[in-house]
Order: structure tokens, then sequence, then C-alpha cells
């Protein structure tokens, strides 16, 4: 059971949360806190104050004032016209994430909403209630309102979720578990709909992703420079300590235990004095990506623990404050440079994978083929990976520097984090397929080269890839082969073979 206070989410307790079926609870002071909220947004309708959201209108309609026996329709209406989502569903471990986000912002204590309301959401996290939420209509600022919308039908017995494998009415799956929709009440709406809990839900899990697929990489790599017979000086230590960056020095030194006692890996000027970049840098590219995912996760665990709504209530209740906390630039900026960073991976990679199939850069058999000629071989894989790395250099065009104004352009600036979001999502799925091309196109290399002679943490990836994988000993569909290794490297374990900082 993990305890949530609104102030110490970690990326680990969310990873249990989402991938382990962690069940969690709020703390007794953060309740107490959301319950001192409360009783400030009721005093504000009890005594016809102006704050907007809970006696005004939205947006543009912010100075339209809005009696005290309408409130709990402005609520309703607010989330009933704010889902506008189109598209294909978010996977269902985002629309999770974004339950766990909503209930932690809630809880610290600044929004105002009934303990009950956060009830609700726990309630549907912990029985696996999952609202479908459609990916596409969010601008990023005034908040994921389209997205959060459709997450908040469901607590009211209305819209969509996924329960236990099957897709149903939020009111059909809230009566399977007993739970009553609820009714919501002054600013309740209005504080489950504005944040930034769609695209930090979707950098989350994007970014739990790209980090084990960073660590795949190197080792996928190593195995290519054993297939290549590349040059181990690369990777000595000096070399690195001598540029500074912490990261470089770490993919070094993560290469130099991968290949250690390799006797497939050469010496410079045993074979040749210098190796191509794609193999002499791969500390250097893979480097600059680990600094990246430090500082995405950095930006994330801010995120996570952030008072995202608006207005803000402080001090007890005295201060009451519109402000833009809801604005998601940090998250669209980081999810940005998500997506550039896990592309070039990708790119690097597949120019791994060009060395190893042309013969007119290696002295391998042309395609790895086991019958040149007659057959093809491994040719149309380097294509395939050529394809999806052109596709991704188009998904890494920055999202955040786009902006069009909205709500009668009271909204006149916002982040398209969620599109950023989405895309460094893609990007991701996108280099997990380069990589199991070329994992499986290194695997082929060290075949010819003698498995005998890999080294011992490689010779692992090389059993675990073939429990999935044969060899090519002929032309066949290919495609079962990169799909079945592409999602043994997303699902499957692969520890006691990663090597982690």
């Amino acid at each position: 059971m993990i305890t949530l206070t609104g102030n110490t989410l970690t990326l680990k307790d969310i990873y249990h949360v989402l991938y382990e079926g962690e069940e969690v609870q709020a703390s007794k002071d953060s309740l107490e806190n959301v319950k001192v909220s409360r009783r400030s947004v009721e005093k504000i309708v009890s005594e016809n104050q102006v704050v907007y959201g809970i006696t005004t209108g939205f947006g543009k309609m912010s100075d339209v004032w809005i009696d005290h026996s309408e409130v709990e329709a402005l609520q309703l209406n607010l989330i009933r016209s704010h889902a506008c989502g189109v598209g294909e569903p978010f996977p269902e471990v985002v629309s999770r994430a974004m339950l766990l986000l909503r209930v932690n912002a809630l809880l610290k204590g600044f929004s105002g909403v009934r303990v009950e309301v956060i009830q609700q959401l726990i309630d549907c996290l912990n029985k696996k209630i999952h609202p479908i939420v459609p990916q596409q209509g969010s601008l990023g600022a005034s908040g994921d309102l389209a997205p959060l919308s459709h997450l908040a039908l469901v607590l009211i017995g209305e819209g969509e979720a996924y329960y236990k494998g099957s897709r149903m009415s939020g009111k059909e799956v809230l009566e399977k578990e007993g739970l009553d929709p609820i009714v919501l009440s002054a600013k309740e709406g209005l504080a489950l709909i504005n944040g930034t809990q769609a695209m930090t839900a979707m950098g989350v899990v994007a970014y739990l992703e790209a980090e084990k697929l960073a660590y795949q990489s190197e080792l996928i790599s190593a195995m290519t420079l054993e297939g290549l017979r590349g040059i181990s000086d690369a990777f000595d230590e000096d070399i690195h300590f001598a540029r500074g960056y912490p990261e470089q020095v770490g993919v070094a030194q993560r290469i130099r235990m991968y290949i250690k006692q390799s006797g497939l890996v050469t010496s410079q000027g045993e074979i040749r004095v210098q190796d191509a970049y794609s193999l002499r840098c791969i500390p250097q590219v893979h480097g600059a990506t680990w600094q990246t995912l430090n500082y995405v996760k950095e930006k994330l665990e801010i995120e996570m623990n952030a008072a995202t709504d608006n207005p803000l209530i402080f001090d007890l209740g005295k201060k009451v404050i519109s402000g833009g906390n809801f604005h998601g630039q940090p998250i669209a900026l980081a999810m940005d440079f998500l997506g550039i960073a896990i592309a070039e991976l990708a790119n690097i990679s597949e120019r791994r994978i060009e060395r190893m199939v042309n013969p007119q850069l290696s002295d391998l058999p042309a395609f790895l083929c086991a019958n040149p000629g007659v057959e093809s071989g491994a040719m149309i894989l380097q294509y395939s990976a050529a394809s999806l790395v052109s596709e991704n250099k188009t998904l890494a065009h920055p999202a955040s520097v786009d902006s069009i104004p909205s709500s009668a352009n009271q909204e006149d600036h916002v982040s398209m984090g969620t599109i950023g979001s989405r895309h460094a999502y893609q990007i991701i799925q996108n280099t997990r397929n380069v990589l199991a091309i070329e994992w499986f196109c290194a695997m082929q290399a060290v075949d010819i080269r003698g498995v005998d002679k890999m080294a011992p943490r490689t010779k692992k990836a090389y059993e675990l890839g073939r429990k999935h994988a044969e060899s090519i000993t002929g032309d066949r569909v290919f495609s079962t082969d990169i799909v079945t290794l592409s999602n043994q490297m997303k699902e499957g374990s692969w520890n006691g073979i990663l090597i982690e900082q």
C-alpha cells in the first residue's frame, strides 16, 4: 500500500502502482488539509464572493456571475461540455496514471474539493476502473481540459471505462463495484480537469519505457561491437574522463563490462585503426540521451507533486488566487526533448544495422544471408529500420513551439504538451523496433563470428534473444521475429543481464 500525501510521490511508487497493481491510500494529514480547503470554498459560496470558477463562469466567461442555486449545474455542465476528446484512447496504463496523479494533486489541499471526490478517484484506482480517455483534443494549457473531462465523466457515472478486460459505461462499472456516482459541488468539476495530469501521465509512462530502452540499447550495441569486431580502445575510461560528462563515462563503463572477456572485439590497429562513429561514439551519443533522461526525470518528479489547479486556495482559505499553474510548458519542453533524445538512439542504431548488412562496410556475408543471391536475408530489415527513423524525425518536431489562441483569445498562449508527450511515446515504440532489428542482426553476426567467443554478459543477451528468434538459415517472414523481440524488450525481464546505474 502506497500512502499519498500530495508531496512525496516518486517514479518508483508510480511504477509499483501502474505495473504491479499496488493500491493507494491518502495520508491522514493530507485529508485534513483537504477538509480545511473545502470549508473555504463553502464559505465563498455562502457569502456570494466573486471567485473564478466557483461563483463565475469559465475562460472568457469568467465575468459571468453564477447564483449559488446553479453551482452544481455549473460543474456538471463543465465536465460534459469539455469532454470533446477524439481519436484513439490513451493506453490503459496511462489512464491509470492519470487517476493516480489527479489524486495526488488534489491531496495537496489547494483545490477545495470534498474528501468524497478524492475517495472516488482512489476507489477507481484500487478497483482498476480505468476511464477511457481519447488522446487528441488537449492544448496543454488551462490544463488537459478535454482528456481530464473524460476521466471525470466516469466518476459521475457517465462516459466509458476499461474494467477487467472489457469496455463498458461508467454507470455500469460503478454499479458492478457498488460505487455511487458523485454529484459535483462548487469548484469540484474545475478542480478535476484543470491540470497537467494527461501530459504528465503520458510522460511518466514514456519515461519509464525510455529508461529501460536506453539500458537495453547499450547491451545490444555491445553485441553489435562483437559482430563487427569493433575496437575496444574507444571505451577506455581515460577518453571519457577527459571530456567530463558523467553520463558518457557511465555508458563507456557499462560497455566495457558488457564486452569484458570477449574474444570478438579487437584492439586498435589489430584489424583497423578506427571504427565508424556509430561504434566509436556510442558513449558520446548514448550518454547525451542519458543527460536528457535525467532532465526529464527531474521535471516529471516535480510535476507529479505539483498543484496545477486554478484558482488555488491558501492560508486556510484567506487567500484564493487565480494563476497559471495549469500551463504545461515545463512538461511540453521536457517531452519534446525526450522524443529527440530517444530518436537519436534509433538513428545511431540504424547505422549500426547498415554496417552489419552491407558487404561494402564489413566482411560479413551480404545482408547476413545463408545463401546470398537466392535469398535476401536481412536486406529489408534495414529498410524497416530506415523507415522508422525517418518517421521519428517527423515526430520529433517540437510541439511546444506551436501555440493557438483559444477561449476567445483569453487563453492566448498554450503549451501543446500533451501532443509532445504522445509523440515522444510513439518515438519510443519506433525506437524499440529499430533496436529489436539491431538485436536480431547482431545475433546473426555473432553466429557467424562464433558464439563461443562472446563475452559472458552479451552471451546471456544472445541466449535470451534466441529463445524468441531463431538464426537465419533461409528466408522467412522476419516481421514475426522483430515483433516478438520488440515485445520481449517491452514486457519481458532483463534481470541479471542489464547493468544499470
